[in-house]
């Protein structure tokens, strides 16, 4: 019934950090939220007061005139007691029915606009996503009529615990994770944390994974039901013609690939890419869009639909409403930023005695997920001649990822060595422009585009002033 984006991408593949980009419209290192932890800005102090007041939302209630209701998972720590705890609701929500915390299906707390509301586990009034289709579905019956309105609902499924209805546990029973190329190999010529994965998985690692990816998938079917209900209820109200829809997630997934068993945080495209449809008034149905879209331009599209002035933001993302219309000759980005900042833990499990401090997401068969130095930043490039993606690591080898989409969709070749090196120099020096971007800074020419202009006078060729500047961008 609309437009599905085939290449949409988060700038940062886990849940707090695309998130925040989501609700602020900015990259990570504009609204400095860096991991799923309090530390790290993940709904701190810091956050709700530097950050939260300029959410599209809060812009929406406060200067559009919108009623505003919000369902489902925040940000990961959201709830914490140090920051408030479920007795603080963020500006710009008239409506706010949060999760404590991270990802539940059953015996978890709401926030309902403030008042702690604990749920146990019977299916008929627990089930999470059921939950938040009801709550959904009893706003769009007693909203007000008189001002146009905005919801975000956001289910936890299909993320952990992977709890599906009782209804669909017997579902995709002959499903598995997909056996791409680049499942169960060895990651050679890739970052150190993608090398120590254990090649061949073993027998207990690929059943492990092949049931979390079939779980999400039964999952999903409640998502599903939940947006079949929804749709159907704006059609009796009359409403459905007249209001967008869209339909994203926070990151990707891997299941496998270069022998990486479960989780997100890396650079690759399974982590990066998401879904993004969208339908509405004025999008014509059946279409399929090849720009290249991030989770930073949702704000934007969205004050822009409501008439808002982007002028006024300090977002770093694009309106989509251009495209969705379908405007002829859109001058549109050919590249976009990728960073993260690499969580480890200062101490060794004791599950996994033969690892030292650093590391952290060892699970299963002690195949690490993350580490502190699994700190990146990439630019990812799609222009009509080039599909590239181009990364470089904040650890002792300054160690640089390179990859020809076009030539290897799945990523297993790194050229770092082999490609021009005009081209290196120029996304290295493309890389540093996009860190340190902010607002219509971020939205400059890219690397293949005929408006860019490159002076090799301002390269650094001190690596250690160039690896440093990760680290002082999340300060």
């Amino acid at each position: 019934m609309g437009i599905t984006f085939v290449n949409a991408y988060v700038p940062s593949a886990l849940c707090c950090p695309s998130r925040a980009s989501i609700l602020t419209g900015k990259y990570p290192h504009n609204h400095h939220v860096v991991n799923n932890t309090l530390e790290g800005n993940c709904s701190s102090k810091l956050w709700q007061k530097i950050q939260e007041p300029y959410t599209f939302p809060a812009l929406l209630k406060a200067m559009c005139g919108y009623q505003t209701f919000f369902a489902g998972k925040y940000l990961n720590e959201y709830g914490a007691e140090d920051a408030g705890g479920v007795g603080h609701v963020p500006p710009g929500w008239s409506f706010w029915y949060a999760l404590e915390k991270n990802s539940k299906y059953y015996n978890y707390t709401l926030s309902v606009n403030g008042k702690a509301r604990r749920h146990g586990e019977n299916y008929s009034v627990d089930y999470l996503t059921d939950v938040l289709a009801n709550m959904s579905l009893d706003f769009l019956e007693y909203k007000s009529n008189f001002e146009p309105f905005f919801m975000m609902i956001a289910t936890p499924a299909p993320h952990s615990p992977w709890t599906p209805a009782p209804q669909y546990t017997k579902s995709f029973q002959n499903v598995s994770a997909p056996r791409n190329s680049n499942f169960n190999i060895h990651g050679k010529n890739k970052h150190w944390l993608i090398r120590q994965a254990k090649t061949p998985m073993s027998n207990s690692s690929i059943q492990f994974l092949d049931d979390a990816y079939r779980k999400r998938w039964q999952t999903l079917l409640s998502v599903d039901d939940l947006v079949e209900k929804l749709v159907k209820k704006l059609e009796v109200n009359g409403e459905l013609d007249n209001t967008y829809i869209f339909y994203t997630s926070d990151n990707g997934f891997h299941t496998g690939q270069f022998s990486l068993p479960i989780d997100k945080r890396q650079l690759y495209e399974f982590d990066i890419k998401v879904p993004l449809l969208v339908r509405g008034p004025g999008i014509k149905p059946n279409q399929t869009n090849k720009m290249l879209v991030a989770n930073i331009d949702l704000g934007p599209t969205i004050l822009d639909i409501a008439g808002y002035d982007l002028n006024k933001t300090q977002m770093d993302g694009m309106s989509l409403l251009p495209l969705l219309r379908g405007d002829k000759n859109v001058t549109w980005r050919s590249d976009f930023l990728v960073e993260y900042q690499g969580e480890g833990y200062n101490g060794s499990d004791p599950t996994c005695p033969g690892l030292g401090p650093g590391v952290t997401h060892c699970f299963p068969d002690c195949v690490c997920e993350d580490s502190y130095n699994n700190t990146y930043a990439c630019v990812r490039t799609l222009s009509a001649a080039w599909d590239l993606q181009y990364c470089e690591f904040d650890d002792r080898e300054v160690f640089v990822e390179v990859y020809n989409l076009t030539a290897d969709p799945h990523q297993i070749n790194n050229i770092a060595k082999t490609i021009d090196q005009e081209i290196l120099e120029k996304m290295n020096y493309r890389l540093m422009m996009l860190q340190s971007c902010s607002g219509a800074t971020c939205r400059t020419p890219g690397v293949f585009d005929p408006g860019y202009r490159f002076d090799p006078r301002l390269m650094f060729s001190n690596h250690g002033l160039r690896a440093r500047r990760f680290s002082a961008q999340f300060l």
